[in-house]
């Protein structure tokens, strides 16, 4: 017998597209929030001097991969061994992990997450044009107005900044933003993301021989690092490789700039830092910015 209703199945379609929307839209939310989890992490260790880079790098790499490692075994998902050709993906996720560290020795926080965030744009914007988006008219404005507010969030802190803590924190950026690409491909966000963080250690290794005589960790700089591997790491990886999958590359690149916004409401929060008006404006251009780039579709 024929349907009686021919536009059941569009309906039943279009209930399902926006059941993987506002799922999409879930994970990416909570994925931001790991990220900037991550941040007030790493900057109560490394801005108190409660762990050196080389420390709590591994420390974060170590904590990450052992907590994805009982996740998989819990969930008997298995875990393959890394190809050589996919080795770009662990390794670019040491090399924002250790870059970060060591950038933030000589950076303050405000040039910091300036130079990394603009560089993980550049990074990713210039992978989707040459990948075929196309951005709307809308989309580069948002862009613009969410990097404009970027600038107004963190200008009141920029000095000279040392060349080489830019060279390092453009680095991270650019690793960060090579990782993300790749992730977006991931069949299995779980796995992938187990096995990067498995390799990830191993090529923290050589960088752990080299400043072993130099690495100093406290008891709270330890509890630090493995938080932040453990949760804002691992775990955030894991819901952003899930996400990824339905972003485009500039929507992906769009979303991130919202985390500056999230860490400074988060410092206030939790450690005690001043509401300032400029946080205000910093946050409606970045978060209408990134609204305008990711409510519209990019041509092709």
């Amino acid at each position: 017998m024929p349907d009686r209703n021919p536009n059941l199945g569009g309906h039943a379609g279009t209930h399902a597209g926006g059941k993987q929307v506002a799922r999409t839209a879930a994970l990416t939310g909570a994925a931001l929030v790991a990220f900037a989890s991550n941040s007030i992490l790493c900057r109560m260790a490394l801005g108190t001097g409660q762990a050196d880079p080389v420390a709590f790098t591994a420390l974060r790499l170590a904590s990450g991969a052992s907590s994805l490692w009982l996740i998989t075994t819990m969930r008997r998902v298995q875990v393959h061994g890394r190809p050589q050709s996919a080795w770009m993906s662990p390794l670019m996720l040491f090399s924002y992990a250790a870059c970060f560290s060591f950038a933030y020795v000589d950076l303050s926080a405000g040039t910091g997450a300036l130079v990394l965030f603009g560089s993980v744009q550049a990074t990713m914007l210039l992978a989707a044009l040459v990948a075929g988006e196309r951005p709307h008219a809308r989309q580069w404005l948002g862009l613009f107005s969410a990097l404009a507010g970027l600038v107004v969030l963190v200008f009141p802190g920029l000095r000279a900044p040392s060349p080489l803590g830019s060279v390092l924190m453009a680095g991270a950026g650019a690793s960060w933003g090579v990782y993300t690409l790749r992730g977006r491909g991931a069949a299995n966000p779980l796995a992938d993301t187990a096995a990067n963080f498995l390799w990830a250690v191993a090529f923290a290794v050589p960088l752990v021989l080299v400043g072993f005589g130099s690495m100093h960790v406290s008891p709270r700089g330890a509890m630090l690092a493995i938080l932040s591997g453990a949760l804002a790491s691992g775990l955030g990886y894991v819901i952003w490789y899930a996400a990824l999958r339905h972003l485009t590359a500039t929507r992906a690149a769009s979303v991130q700039l919202a985390v500056p916004v999230l860490t400074a409401a988060a410092g206030v929060l939790l450690l005690g830092e001043q509401i300032a008006p400029r946080l205000l404006l910093a946050a409606v251009l970045i978060l209408g910015g990134v609204g305008l780039a990711v409510g519209t579709r990019a041509r092709r």
